[in-house]
């Protein structure tokens, strides 16, 4: 922990919720970190753990910042961590969420102190307890190149960072349902700041979802995307060619990798809540661009280009309470 008197460069901020499973070794990670003298602060967002989650924090010499549940959401969360963090970068990530390497930190906030990006996200990868879908979802939207900046505005707060000037004045939404980056990427990008993807710097992130709190995360994402992107719309027919395109894929790769007897009912459940999920939250939305929706939704769809906003914006990441 920092003295209040210590001049800090770097906050890093953790949201929770019930999180004492990974977030001790998301801690060391970051204890592990080579910061190149870096002064390094942690503070802990929690909105109401019943866990041991706020005791491995304080244990580990965290700031803690109570939000009540009554009052949580997702952009509030991190505008209350921003609030009482002092650094001149602030790094967000998931209590879920742990660095792989101990460069994670110097290789995500580099562009951010070399001028090349205003904001910036980081890579993410399944952890062995991924489920199978999902970890195609991550090789998809979070490919191994970097692109620095970005075109689109395409954002996952679960491993990203910002200046703490540019989130001074433009403050994340409190009101989104999810999101919260992408709106916020969106608006930047609008005003003339860079995003960037630094595929260096990643994390692995672990959702240990039931099948029901993966199709309530797309359903609560998806009705955020109708005003981020309000041209694109997923109608029944969609959400079951995509569900259908999704196991497909997942069925080739696991194939592939010899896995396909053991995955074979996992994909279909998974791509059933994804899809489920999506298309309640879509289906009261206008009509779409076909090109825009397909590049969001469709597997593989501009892997690895990243060269159009809405392909940035592929998001079988619709992804993810951070």
């Amino acid at each position: 922990m920092t003295s209040a008197s210590e001049p800090v460069d770097v906050s890093i901020i953790f949201r929770s919720l019930n999180e004492e499973r990974w977030l001790g070794a998301a801690l060391d990670a970051c204890r592990r970190q080579k910061t190149d003298g870096l002064i390094v602060e942690t503070i802990l967002v929690d909105s109401g753990s019943i866990d041991r989650t706020v005791d491995i924090a304080e244990a580990n010499g965290v700031e803690v910042v109570t939000i009540p549940q009554h009052r949580f959401t997702f952009g509030r969360s991190l505008n209350w961590g921003c609030e009482a963090a002092r650094g001149r970068i602030f790094v967000f990530i998931s209590s879920h969420c742990i660095p792989t390497h101990d460069r994670w930190l110097a290789n995500l906030i580099a562009p951010l102190r070399e001028g090349h990006a205003a904001y910036v996200y980081g890579r993410q990868v399944g952890h062995d307890t991924t489920k199978f879908s999902e970890k195609q979802i991550f090789a998809k939207y979070f490919p191994e190149q970097s692109q620095v900046p970005q075109d689109g505005f395409f954002c996952n707060n679960a491993n990203a960072a910002i200046l703490k000037e540019i989130w001074e004045n433009h403050r994340f939404d409190e009101q989104c349902t999810g999101l919260e980056d992408m709106v916020l990427a969106k608006h930047l990008t609008t005003i003339g700041y860079e995003v960037g993807y630094v595929a260096e710097a990643p994390v692995y992130h672990i959702h240990d979802e039931t099948l029901r709190q993966t199709r309530n995360r797309y359903y609560r994402e998806a009705l955020t995307l109708r005003d981020i992107m309000p041209n694109i719309h997923v109608g029944r027919r969609d959400s079951l060619r995509y569900f259908a395109a999704g196991v497909w894929h997942d069925w080739i790769e696991a194939r592939r990798e010899k896995r396909l007897l053991n995955e074979l009912l996992s994909t279909v459940k998974f791509r059933a809540a994804q899809f489920w999920g999506t298309y309640k939250g879509h289906n009261e939305n206008r009509r779409l661009s076909r090109a825009e929706q397909e590049a969001y939704y469709y597997p593989r769809v501009a892997t690895g280009e990243r060269a159009a906003s809405t392909a940035q914006l592929d998001a079988g990441r619709i992804e993810v309470q951070s």
